[in-house]
């Protein structure tokens, strides 16, 4: 009886409150591939239908063919790719910096970096578009990667900064005594033990591009360099809006980071274990 009693207990206290926030967060989620795989007309029927008493994949032919997400798609892969790697090699040479050298004003550029991330990006839409705009840049790739990487280098440099303070400088040491420069010895020692670190850095860096909408809104005007965040709020009209592409091309602008978090999870958990200790 005590052992039926503690495990009703545990149930009300524990399982069940976790089964109604899981459903409370997997709902939209459920929905919004539920409206996907709906023909137009039941997702607009009443009463709802919970469960689509027929399934067709059209809405996600329409969106990837002659919406445009395929290019969509392309776009958003080529300016997270080219962020992630900006910002994990520029973050990787601040860390180590702060991590390995000691100079004036290390605690105060620390405590910069981190107020960096204090600032609302709407703040500086308007002096990025000045400055883009001066250049040339507007509506090119290139703007969208600067700005990604300027944003996200100070964050990841931080938790660099804790992954390679956990790395021991005796390994490094060791390997210039046997004959490697600094740099030789960051490559072949340091980096390997790094990996947890690096993808965590990478897959934060990655969702936050792949996901951004704010600048990639102000700063493209093309629609051959909409990413998949602008191309889904153009397809918002004024007077209708197509639920069921909407939902499919949300559909699509998910998988990719769910992949990413599913093959990324166990480093992720060891890299900001890392980043604690450091």
């Amino acid at each position: 009886m005590m052992k039926i009693s503690l495990q009703k207990k545990r149930f009300f206290t524990l399982y069940f409150p976790l089964l109604i926030t899981m459903t409370f967060i997997m709902f939209p989620f459920y929905w919004t591939v539920n409206t996907a795989i709906k023909n137009e007309g039941d997702i607009v029927k009443t009463p709802l239908e919970y469960i689509p008493s027929q399934i067709t994949f059209d809405n996600f032919i329409n969106a990837w063919n002659n919406i445009g997400f395929a290019l969509f798609f392309k776009n958003s892969l080529f300016l997270a790719g080219c962020t992630v790697i900006s910002v994990v090699f520029f973050a990787t040479l601040v860390g180590y910096a702060l991590s390995r050298y000691r100079f004036k004003g290390k605690k105060a550029f620390l405590l910069l970096l981190l107020c960096t991330q204090f600032v609302p990006g709407a703040m500086l839409i308007i002096p990025l578009f000045i400055i883009f705009k001066n250049l040339g840049l507007i509506s090119n790739p290139l703007s969208l990667i600067i700005a990604y990487t300027t944003f996200q280098i100070p964050f990841n440099s931080i938790l660099m900064n804790g992954f390679i303070s956990n790395v021991p400088v005796q390994l490094e040491e060791a390997a210039m005594v046997d004959g490697c420069s600094r740099l030789q010895a960051i490559r072949h020692v340091i980096f390997p033990l790094l990996l947890p670190g690096i993808v965590a850095t990478g897959v934060f860096t990655f969702i936050y591009a792949w996901n951004e909408f704010l600048f990639a809104f102000m700063l493209t005007n093309k629609a051959a360099n909409f990413t998949l965040s602008v191309g889904l709020s153009y397809m918002m009209g004024e007077f209708n809006i197509n639920y069921g592409a909407l939902a499919a091309g949300s559909v699509i602008a998910l998988v990719p980071a769910i992949i990413m978090f599913a093959y990324a999870q166990r480093y992720l958990v060891n890299g900001l274990g890392g980043a604690v200790k450091g």
